[in-house]
């Protein structure tokens, strides 16, 4: 290891910040980062963290695209290095990702990526993880802050039937963001009854397992069932969510409709809260999970 993964690591220890999955990648990132410069000529064992410059990024870039990097994967390595400018205070050295020629990517198909399980048996899953992918399908968790759910810090405090909102503790997500999500069905309490009887003041991960040993649990069980990837659970969640504040199918599921002037001030509004209650910032990433009413192929 250089002293510049070595400087690398001591800030990933003193920052940690969002999920267990958002940490491992942004090490493997930065390890991969102090590989290349190194290759690149650099004298990574002389170097701290500090010492990065403009010039080291645009080498970093030169390399992805002399290696045929996608534009999304570049954009998901420029955000680790963002993360680590900020941290050392040179947030100002990284430019916007269209000054570095990365392009955008296409994100929205119209195309219904939900996951349905009308057709699987969800009880040949243990209880655990069952709760789990419950909790993905009526409230749209990543899989992460499904399987970290504690329902009694979630519920604040409240029984699940007199519960208004459902509270993620930045611990279980994406980029360290709390947030809340409405609790409004009574399909919605019972899953968070049936989660609180079954894990009480813990969590969804069984005591005697680690989170990483408890995933491999999880991916072997929901993949022997047909799950796969549960991430189309919150595409579900999503345009269930959509229709509920809307009253009509999102694009990605009914087709694109004109819209009246009402319907567009609530697809506008629901946009915003199914953007927040996902856990996202940019209202943009909806279209990800229900289309466009201005999509063109």
């Amino acid at each position: 290891m250089n002293k510049l993964e070595y400087g690398f690591n001591h800030i990933l220890e003193r920052n940690r910040d969002g999920s267990y999955a958002t940490q491992s990648n942004r090490k493997r990132m930065l390890s991969m980062f102090a590989d290349q410069l190194k290759k690149a000529g650099y004298k990574t064992n002389e170097m701290r963290p500090s010492d990065l410059k403009g010039r080291h990024v645009n080498a970093l870039l030169r390399q992805w695209k002399i290696d045929g990097i996608s534009a999304g994967t570049m954009k998901n390595r420029m955000s680790n290095i963002r993360w680590l400018a900020e941290k050392i205070g040179k947030a100002d050295m990284i430019k916007s990702n269209a000054t570095y020629g990365i392009e955008d990517r296409q994100y929205i198909t119209n195309k219904d990526k939900s996951l349905r399980t009308d057709n699987i048996n969800l009880d040949k899953l243990s209880p655990h993880v069952r709760q789990s992918i419950e909790l993905q399908k009526h409230f749209g968790l990543r899989r992460e802050e499904a399987m970290k759910f504690s329902p009694d810090y979630a519920l604040g405090g409240y029984d699940p039937y007199s519960a208004l909102v459902l509270k993620i503790k930045p611990s279980w997500a994406k980029g360290g963001r709390a947030r809340s999500i409405p609790v409004v069905s009574d399909d919605q309490r019972n899953v968070l009854m049936a989660a609180l009887t079954l894990a009480g003041d813990g969590s969804l991960i069984p005591a005697d397992r680690s989170y990483k040993e408890h995933l491999g649990h999880f991916e072997r069980e929901t993949s022997a069932i047909g799950l796969g990837q549960t991430h189309g659970l919150r595409h579900l969640y999503a345009q269930n969510r959509y229709k509920e504040l809307v009253g009509i199918d999102c694009p990605a599921v009914g087709g694109i409709i004109d819209l009246t002037n009402e319907q567009k001030a609530l697809d506008l509004s629901a946009r915003q809260m199914i953007s927040s209650e996902l856990g996202h910032k940019r209202l943009s990433v909806t279209g990800i999970y229900l289309g466009s009413w201005s999509y063109k192929p």
